[in-house]
């Protein structure tokens, strides 16, 4: 019983820090979008419209063919962009070409 209650509260602790932490991913998309292109060289890969629960938002892949690094955004209607994702590495994939005739 004891180890389900630390446990349970290791858990809830996790939770509660990294709450505050996505927090500071956020800025307004200007300002994420200047700092991208400048610090990190990337630019606009793709995108498409992400129906959340609180209104539509853009999803954006931001990465350089040069750094090999790329972030992934949360655009709010309002203007907030929010960091989902960062990595290294990054490859592009060119679109696969389907035989004519056959259904995707």
């Amino acid at each position: 019983m004891l180890n389900r209650l630390v446990a349970l509260g290791l858990g809830i602790g996790a939770v509660l820090t990294a709450i505050p932490a996505h927090a500071e991913n956020c800025a307004m998309r200007d300002q994420v979008v200047q700092r991208l292109e400048q610090d990190y060289a990337e630019q606009l890969t793709g995108g498409g419209l992400n129906d959340a629960t609180d209104g539509e938002a853009v999803v954006e892949v931001w990465a350089s063919p040069e750094t090999g690094t790329f972030t992934v955004l949360m655009t709010t209607a309002e203007g907030l962009s929010c960091v989902l994702a960062t990595g290294t590495d990054w490859f592009a994939q060119s679109p696969v070409q389907m035989p004519a005739g056959l259904k995707s």
